[in-house]
């Protein structure tokens, strides 16, 4: 801990690694990195723990599936995971794997406290249990999981027990004392309902699994997943060590409201048990939902954050998910609103402001910040910037956003400061219109007034808005001439006034560009879809021999040994010579050439992944093998009708194209 600074600790869930990440999982590390930024901007020593769950019977099951160790499995996933957060600028402090070394030594010690202290004991068990939410679950033999509706299991197994039912009176004894711990109110009243019916002791460890923490010298037993998952924030600031590290008990434990119960019953009675410290709050967002439906990949309804961060950046994405969903309730997603509200508040908004200002800093006081002048204020009824009620009315405004910031209300964070914008910035550029005054002779005064006004707004503006979009604000506040990082200011000392006349403004650069929102959500789609038909990435490699073809042509190779295929299913596929007519790159897609190829009957456009290896200007005239009853795809937002058909070469994969260098062969005529 840093001497002299208050901490504040606060976790994501640890995320179940049987899939990739969507955006509801970015979600909940979008908010809480935004609490971790806006912690630190007033002046705390924030911890923020996010990490990967990668025990029990899914993964196990998973990793034999893709025919490689669980170890192996877990590690590609976490990995992916990582990387998704590290491209998103979420910069989370501890990102915890429960397959380390700390947090099973920290799990493995959480278990001897709490049997020291008399709450576990051994028994069988034989129930149904739902491996998709790795819980018990209350039904019949043959019914379905109550809560995500999938088959459930019958386990008949010796395990240890916890003794949840020993707590039910002190749980309830603590919500009475914290009513703050559980939030929102709905999910308080759930909790209380749930833990007023009666509590069943819990079954905590497993012994028909094998890939887990094993219990000392209690082999085969290994943790039942909540009681290792969740002891993860603990092991991730200092485990039985955490009084030394300063940061435990946590202020905040961010969760999706599907998972309340493990967190607001279970987790607070295990550290009970074991005589430690319980977490001050646990809040529980809603879900993000897509055709009214919770995104689920059971349900093939999942939206993968990187087409839309590839498209239109990672803050368009974090203002998005910030500002059209009410934190604590369910939130909708649509691309059409994404694009919407990216033009609208971000290339109009935020955007169009910080172009003008700085453009007209640069064109008319050749890029130095000019001095506001005393006789404006005379010049301008009613003093509308510095007369008292103009310091109170920005001071509450001010501290209206940093409540918002404080109750997690981000929505109200972002209307707040796009009111400033809109207001303190466009309507004072447009009221006093300093492109026409400029041309009146002894008018220099009210131009440097006006200007000076509006940087100083765009100034607050950033330095305010720095935890949601903190990318673009620290663009802007470098192009403003800002020195150093936005992330170490306090955003509540942000004072009016503080922008220094003769400061060297930088040249503008758009920091969001406007879009035409159908060929986005084109762009964006066509990506999902092509992620979506992507291996995973625990998928086992293929042999050099027959590698994966680039997008858009086909590989020549041999099928794996066993699938064979008969001649009926091989007639399926028609192939035709074709003549390439033109090739061009596609923008921003640096593997893809966009080529029209003449197939005798008809020219078709067709995309290849063929660009690091075949130069546009060569292809043109070459004849090449084509499949052409392919359904229409598009691959970044261009349509491809077929496939050109190549050999895949060497560890890389590089594309050879098939074609007919000797032959004087028809256009248009059939392979077979």
């Amino acid at each position: 801990m840093t001497p002299g600074k208050p901490k504040y600790y606060l976790t994501t869930p640890i995320y179940y690694t049987n899939g990739l990440p969507h955006i509801g999982h970015t979600y909940s590390t979008i908010v809480c990195d935004t609490i971790r930024r806006y912690k630190r901007m007033r002046g705390y020593d924030v911890v923020m723990t996010t990490g990967t769950d990668e025990h029990g019977v899914n993964v196990e099951r998973s990793a034999k599936k893709a025919g490689i160790p669980e170890s192996e499995f877990v590690a590609k996933m976490a990995a992916e995971w990582k990387a998704l957060w590290d491209e998103l600028g979420v910069q989370g402090d501890e990102f915890i794997r429960t397959t380390d070394l700390k947090h099973a030594h920290t799990v493995q010690w959480l278990f001897k406290q709490c049997r020291e202290n008399g709450f576990v004991y051994p028994g069988h068990y034989t129930g149904q249990y739902c491996i998709y939410d790795n819980a018990y679950v209350d039904v019949k033999p043959g019914e379905n999981c109550p809560d995500c509706g999938r088959p459930t299991e019958t386990v008949t197994e010796p395990n240890y027990f916890f003794k949840l039912s020993a707590f039910q009176k002190p749980l309830l004894d603590w919500y009475a004392k914290h009513p703050d711990f559980i939030q929102p109110e709905a999910r308080r009243n759930e909790v209380l309902s749930f833990v007023e019916g009666g509590l069943r002791d819990l079954s905590i460890t497993r012994t028909t699994i094998r890939w887990g923490i094993p219990v000392p010298g209690e082999e085969p037993h290994v943790f039942y997943v909540w009681f290792d998952a969740l002891t993860a924030y603990l092991s991730a600031v200092g485990g039985p060590q955490y009084e030394k590290a300063g940061y435990w008990p946590a202020d905040l434990h961010l969760v999706g409201k599907e998972i309340i119960r493990f967190h607001a019953v279970y987790w607070p009675a295990f550290l009970m048990a074991a005589g430690l410290p319980i977490p001050k709050q646990v809040w529980a967002h809603g879900w993000l939902l897509m055709d009214s439906s919770k995104m689920s990949k059971s349900l093939g309804n999942v939206v993968r954050p990187r087409p839309i961060v590839h498209v239109l950046g990672m803050d368009a994405l974090r203002y998005y998910l910030l500002r059209e969903t009410v934190f604590g309730q369910d939130g909708n997603f649509s691309y059409d609103a994404l694009v919407t509200r990216y033009n609208s508040d971000l290339a109009n908004g935020i955007g169009n402001l910080a172009s003008r200002v700085l453009t007209m800093i640069n064109s008319y006081r050749d890029g130095v910040v000019p001095a506001f002048h005393e006789k404006f204020r005379k010049a301008v009824p009613g003093d509308p910037w510095f007369s008292p009620e103009a310091e109170s009315g920005r001071e509450a405004t001010r501290d209206k956003i940093l409540s918002g910031y404080d109750n997690f209300h981000f929505s109200i964070v972002a209307e707040e400061i796009w009111r400033i914008i809109a207001h303190w910035g466009d309507q004072v550029l447009t009221t006093y219109q300093p492109w026409a005054e400029e041309q009146k002779p002894g008018q220099e005064w009210f131009v440097d007034s006006v200007l000076w006004l509006v940087a100083e707004t765009l100034r607050h503006v950033v330095v305010l808005a720095h935890p949601l979009i903190p990318d673009a604000t620290q663009k802007i506040w470098e192009q403003l001439g800002q020195p150093g990082k936005l992330s170490d200011l306090r955003i509540d000392q942000l004072q009016w006034g503080g922008l220094k006349a003769g400061t060297k403004v930088g040249k503008p650069q758009a920091v969001f560009p406007r879009v035409l929102k159908a060929e986005a959500i084109e762009r964006m789609e066509a990506m999902e879809k092509e992620a979506q038909n992507a291996p995973s990435p625990t998928t086992a490699s293929a042999p050099a021999s027959a590698p994966v073809a680039p997008s858009g042509t086909a590989a020549a190779a041999a099928p794996a040994a066993g699938e064979k295929i008969g001649i009926e299913d091989f007639a399926k596929v028609e192939m035709r010579v074709g003549q390439i007519k033109t090739a061009e790159r596609i923008v921003g897609a640096d593997k893809l050439l966009k080529l029209t190829v003449d197939i005798g009957t008809e020219i078709r456009q067709i995309c290849a992944g063929i660009a690091q290896y075949y130069e546009p200007e060569k292809l043109i005239g070459r004849k090449v093998a084509v499949v052409v009853n392919l359904a229409p795809r598009k691959l970044r937002g261009v349509e491809s009708n077929g496939m050109i058909v190549a050999a895949s070469v060497g560890p890389e994969g590089r594309p050879v194209l098939a074609g007919f260098p000797d032959e004087d062969v028809e256009i248009g005529a059939r392979l077979k």
